[in-house]
């Protein structure tokens, strides 16, 4: 049996962040906790790409802009959706997720879903650096592991199919 799974090592990684401009006060600090993540352990700095977007419905398509670069290994998208009085919320946080996941798949570049969707101010904030950890750290961790992941597969040495045989058809 095979066991296989990333671990946290960014040396010669190159990552894209995409970020959220609406809820500037937690999005500003889930970056810096991507941020801080990744450069302890082993991005440089100047392999950081960061861009900023109006709001949690654009991080998509940023996203997949970037991927179709093919200059990154990973792509974190990182906002925070806090439920207002109306559904808008609903909508807003349904299309973001499913646009996320859809960039990952059409590209095969890992595209992680940072999003905070919170009911209070106080949760959102709760998720950057209270009690709760950081998020932006935690979506920068799932992007080196799923990352790294992804290198093991494509090495034909994991995953080659073993030369024992269990039985043969004769006819």
């Amino acid at each position: 049996m095979k066991h296989i799974q990333g671990n946290f090592i960014g040396n010669s990684m190159s990552v894209a962040i995409v970020v959220s401009k609406f809820n500037n006060l937690v999005t500003q600090q889930l970056l810096n906790g991507a941020q801080d993540c990744l450069t302890q352990h082993g991005v440089a700095s100047a392999n950081i790409t960061v861009a900023w977007v109006p709001g949690a419905f654009e991080l998509p398509l940023i996203a997949k802009k970037m991927a179709l670069t093919r200059h990154f290994d990973a792509i974190i998208c990182l906002g925070a959706v806090i439920q207002g009085e109306t559904t808008h919320y609903d909508f807003v946080c349904n299309q973001t997720a499913s646009g996320i996941s859809q960039v990952a798949l059409q590209t095969d570049i890992p595209t992680i879903f940072g999003v905070l969707t919170t009911n209070t101010l106080e949760q959102a904030l709760t998720r950057v650096g209270g009690k709760g950890g950081n998020k932006g750290w935690e979506a920068a961790l799932a992007a080196l592991q799923m990352r790294n992941l992804i290198k093991q597969i494509d090495d034909k040495h994991i995953l080659s199919k073993p030369t024992n045989k269990v039985f043969e058809t004769r006819t």
